[in-house]
């Protein structure tokens, strides 16, 4: 299971490296993309369908999950690390994220969310100051749907 936070930085050429712990679970064949709220999602290419759970089979008149497929496919690229677990961010990932010169790498079980550091540190201290409500809705929407 990917977990735990990492820290990082932009070297040469764009290259990051993808912290040992976590490239010795998910691989060196990868797959990076766009995420949600300005990270980028990394994941195994065995890993790859997890990311489209709640889209696959739907109907392709559901605008929902085409843009769904159409932000994490059409932002999607392989990237294969090198010896020392480098890879190279593509720019258009890069700009998205407003990767400067430090990264944060977040292992959430499945994949690797990758931060710009200040980005991840503004929306961890929101996070902080919210996760009580955020938990709240989560045990809400399980009570509804027991009903």
């Amino acid at each position: 299971m990917l977990l735990g936070q990492y820290e990082g930085v932009v070297g040469e050429k764009n290259r990051i490296a993808l912290p040992k712990k976590l490239r010795e679970i998910i691989g060196n064949k990868l797959i990076i993309t766009l995420g949600y709220e300005n990270s980028l999602i990394i994941v195994s290419e065995a890993g790859w369908k997890a990311l489209l759970e709640g889209t696959e089979g739907k109907p392709f008149i559901q605008k929902p999950a085409r843009e769904t497929q159409r932000f994490l496919l059409g932002g999607a690229t392989f990237i294969e690390l090198d010896s020392k677990g480098r890879f190279v961010i593509p720019d258009y990932l890069r700009r998205f994220a407003k990767i400067k010169t430090e990264v944060v790498f977040l292992g959430l079980s499945r994949y690797v969310e990758l931060w710009d550091r200040r980005v991840w540190e503004v929306y961890r201290q929101n996070l902080e100051k919210n996760i009580d409500n955020i938990s709240q809705k989560l045990i809400d929407k399980e009570k509804d749907r027991e009903r």
